[in-house]
């Protein structure tokens, strides 16, 4: 008996890995970084100039986090100035199919979620107007 209520197979100490891998994964950043490496290796401002809206400090960041999980290695060139690439490791590669297929189907599907949304909110706003007793 799963008394954990975990899916059969997948313990306590799994579930709790395998969130730290998705949290990673699941940022909206890292999912356009990934996208974006999956060309070929970028330099820092190719990226930040691809990835619309994101700060440099955030870049920054992504960046570090997704090298420390191993999906993408940075490479320092000794010239000065200091010439700095990223790129996908074979396991961030291994990624890539995953996380294309996710954000090309999030833009596919942005007409579908727009209208779902102006329909809840629609409800929402007749909902919010009634009197508290009328619902």
């Amino acid at each position: 008996m799963n008394v954990t209520n975990n899916p059969p197979g997948l313990e306590h100490t799994d579930c709790q890995k395998v969130s730290q891998v998705l949290a990673r994964v699941g940022e909206k950043w890292s999912v356009l970084i990934i996208m974006f490496l999956a060309e070929k290796p970028r330099r820092f401002t190719e990226i930040k100039r691809a990835v619309n809206g994101i700060s440099q400090r955030m870049l920054t960041l992504c960046l570090r986090g997704l090298e420390r999980d191993g999906l993408v290695k940075r490479t320092v060139f000794p010239v000065v100035p200091p010439h700095v690439e990223y790129e996908l490791t074979a396991l961030g590669r291994s990624l890539t199919q995953p996380v294309i297929a996710l954000g090309t189907w999030a833009r596919d599907h942005i007409p579908d979620i727009d209208a779902a949304r102006a329909d809840f909110d629609a409800r929402e706003g007749v909902q919010a107007a009634q009197a508290p007793g009328q619902r």
